[in-house]
């Protein structure tokens, strides 16, 4: 049972670094029903500090996500400017395992030895991306919109990393543009 136990927890611990965590923030004076066309902010993403085929993979996710939104991209006067960016968090995970080498007990009450089993941590460390997306009022330059998601890094699986990527990217465009309830 013990066994068991340790493995439902270890499980809980692997799978867990597989979620993507948003929330996001928003300018409540913002009429969002007025934005239809969007851009990229080539300034800004020039300077994210990711590799250019994960930029790539991302601008794509964003762009895939707006279109089916209804947005339109458009180099001439857009409604809103778009510019993300990365940081990367080292996580560290514990749970408890437990030691079958203990230390032997005698108990009078029982006639008999046994082993007492002992608990102790074990820790699991990995990266958790973070992706920031900005939306920016283009006409007064200015944030109204921000999406944060927060998720495991693949750093050896680019399959895997492309698949995260779009799950990520649509997860936090899920709430964009934001319904004021």
């Amino acid at each position: 049972m013990k066994k068991l136990a340790t493995l439902i927890l270890i499980l809980t611990v692997f799978l867990s670094c597989d979620i993507i965590r948003v929330s996001s923030d928003f300018n409540k004076d913002v009429d969002f029903s007025k934005l239809k066309t969007y851009a990229f902010s080539k300034q800004g993403i020039d300077k994210v500090k990711i590799n250019d085929i994960d930029k790539k993979r991302i601008l794509k996710a964003i762009d895939v996500e707006l279109y089916n939104k209804g947005f339109r991209k458009s180099s001439i006067d857009p409604d809103f400017t778009i510019n993300f960016f990365t940081k990367t968090n080292q996580k560290v995970d514990y749970y408890p395992s437990n030691n079958y080498y203990g230390a032997m007990d005698v108990s009078p009450y029982l006639g008999s030895y046994h082993y007492a089993n002992s608990w102790y941590l074990n820790s699991y460390k990995y990266n958790e991306g973070v992706l920031f997306i900005d939306v920016v009022d283009n006409k007064k330059n200015e944030l109204v919109w921000q999406g944060i998601g927060k998720g495991y890094i693949y750093s050896n699986n680019a399959e895997k990393k492309s698949e995260k990527i779009n799950a990520m990217v649509g997860k936090i465009l899920l709430q964009f543009p934001p319904s004021e309830n």
